[in-house]
């Protein structure tokens, strides 16, 4: 493809894990989700609600992991922030709130009707953030961004940089182990059919080979190495436990296989303060939600 022109997305035709660039994943990936934004709404929207702040399938929710600590008067961004119900959660507490997303279309289905005050919306490619350096207090992402990119070191360095010193960084992403396992709610899924060590990315193509979507697998080890890489201390590691309720669904995420395998990984980092030490405002560590030892 010529440089500056746009690439044209076919029909998909084939799915798996193959080779795919990181300039064509983001290209492939905002059109899929520019295009699948409203069924993706309307499929899961009750269960993220309006206003509510979700990390993920897995049901839990940061009204009840407080993984954030306090946001009254924090400046906040989140990355890949979908319909924006987490940063409308967090600014009705209080808080400044950014919320940025590479697809247009998911940031159009948020509502628009918000009571003020409400986020900021602004529509960027999390690599390249449109921010100036030292501008926010806190960043999140419950799934946004950092499993679509080939190169999520980039995000890790981004978000240091629009970071204030001891600024915190907390991210949720589906949980590495999950990729040795079949994308599958039943019994299929518990059975390892893959080297959780194969960082081959799962690829959807048109019949002319373009990427029209694409996620990519680190193992725990690599997103730790991206974080110390970006100058963030690790503070805290939660696998959720399924709290969502026997009946919920969503993709290859159930009770059957949360009851045996952890469907999320969130890290939760923070950078040094100006003295070069890694506390900051204490945050209260709860037992994960879930964990009935």
């Amino acid at each position: 493809m010529e440089k500056g022109s746009r690439p044209r997305f076919g029909r998909l035709t084939a799915a798996g894990y193959d080779h795919a660039g990181t300039d064509e994943s983001v290209r492939g990936n905002r059109h899929w989700w520019d295009r699948e934004a409203r069924a993706y709404l309307d499929e899961h929207g009750a269960f993220l609600g309006e206003d509510d702040f979700v990390w993920g399938p897995d049901g839990l929710r940061e009204s009840d992991a407080g993984l954030l600590g306090g946001v009254a008067g924090r400046d906040v961004l989140e990355v890949g922030c979908g319909g924006a119900q987490c940063s409308r959660w967090l600014a009705a507490r209080g808080a400044r709130v950014v919320g940025l997303d590479l697809s247009a279309g998911m940031l159009r289905g948020s509502p628009s009707g918000t009571r003020p005050p409400g986020p900021a919306l602004v529509q960027a490619d999390a690599r390249a953030l449109p921010f100036a350096e030292k501008v926010f207090d806190l960043a999140c992402s419950a799934y946004g961004a950092v499993p679509f990119v080939g190169d999520p070191e980039r995000i890790m360095r981004e978000v240091a940089r629009v970071l204030r010193p001891g600024g915190r960084w907390v991210f949720a992403i589906p949980h590495p182990v999950r990729w040795a396992f079949p994308d599958d709610p039943g019994p299929r899924g518990l059975v390892a059919t893959r080297s959780y060590f194969d960082r081959t990315p799962y690829v959807e193509l048109d019949d002319a080979g373009t990427v029209l979507y694409a996620e990519h697998h680190r193992t725990i080890g690599d997103r730790v190495a991206d974080l110390v890489g970006a100058g963030f201390v690790l503070e805290r590691i939660v696998e959720p436990q399924w709290l969502a309720g026997p009946a919920h669904v969503w993709g290859g995420w159930s009770q059957l296989r949360g009851r045996l395998l952890p469907g999320t990984l969130i890290l939760s980092a923070r950078l040094p303060d100006q003295a070069g030490r890694s506390a900051g405002e204490p945050i209260e560590l709860r037992p994960d939600p879930g964990d009935r030892r």
